[in-house]
């Protein structure tokens, strides 16, 4: 009616409001079961708590066991790729001046302008989104596909990794943009360095995490202990009330005069004429 979202809130307890803990106690006057509920309350938290930290460290185990040797020999087998890529770069060098040459299509072109015009019309042939082998460049195979997601072409120059670089419409930036992404290929391996560097401060990490025990583990077995005293001293008070009931209950009934026997012994009384059901004699 309002066009407006109804809004919820909700505020603290009163502190003066009574708890059922309380309301309970006080009815029953005995403090110990005010005391018991509210050990069941602390209780069942610090459970919670403790599967908690059990599922945590079940999954610092796990981890331990494949996530970090997994992630860390991946890690490794990347940096020396990378390591092997720089070295076939370094062996095919970019000229002070002139350009260093790419094939393309089993031709080789020397000139960077005919090369850059040649790599553009075999992106007007190419509208596959797999990668179709074009050619290499500096020692690298490259391979030649359609992004439709980002509605571009892409080449992926390949030696013991991948290196993908988006194309444009410029004929000489495309031959600058494979330089570039062959030069970044130190950062690259920097960055796998930090990388692989992390994993193993994790790795450290988690194995001290896994030596911690629970920090609460005193409390709960204090409370819990406490709280098998109570039940124990609850239960033993309730069968004692319970037999105290009972033992009234039979004395009480052996002292109750039964209301059967008293109408027997006044109708005993009644004399014979006064009888009800017979009228007197005539």
């Amino acid at each position: 009616m309002t066009s407006k979202s109804p809004v919820r809130s909700c505020d603290d307890v009163d502190e003066q409001a009574l708890s059922y803990a309380e309301i309970k106690a006080l009815c029953a006057g005995n403090p110990l079961i005010r005391e018991k509920m509210d050990l069941d309350v602390d209780v069942a938290k610090l459970k919670v708590l403790r599967a908690d930290y059990q599922s945590k460290h079940f999954r610092l185990e796990d981890q331990l066991l494949k996530y970090f040797p997994a992630e860390i020999e991946a890690q490794q087998s990347r940096n020396k790729g990378f390591e092997a890529d720089i070295q076939m770069v370094e062996a095919h060098p970019l000229p002070e001046e002139g350009f260093v040459g790419i094939e393309l299509a089993g031709k080789h072109y020397a000139e960077k302008a005919d090369a850059g015009e040649a790599l553009l019309a075999l992106c007007k042939e190419i509208k596959s989104t797999e990668g179709i082998p074009i050619g290499s460049y500096r020692g690298f195979q490259m391979e030649l596909s359609y992004n439709t997601f980002e509605k571009q072409f892409q080449i992926t120059m390949k030696g013991e990794m991948s290196h993908h670089v988006s194309l444009g419409t410029d004929a000489r930036g495309n031959l600058t943009r494979l330089d570039n992404a062959l030069a970044g290929i130190p950062g690259r391996l920097e960055r796998g360095q930090e990388q692989l560097e992390n994993l193993r401060n994790q790795q450290a990490a988690a194995q001290v995490e896994l030596t911690k025990p629970f920090p609460q583990e005193a409390e709960l077995a204090e409370k819990s202990a406490r709280l098998a005293e109570l039940d124990a001293a609850l239960s033993m008070d309730e069968s004692i009330s319970q037999n105290e009931e009972e033992v009234s209950g039979e004395v009480g009934e052996g002292e109750r005069p039964s209301v059967l026997e008293d109408l027997k012994k006044r109708a005993a009384e009644i004399p014979p004429d006064k009888k009800p059901g017979k009228e007197p004699e005539r």
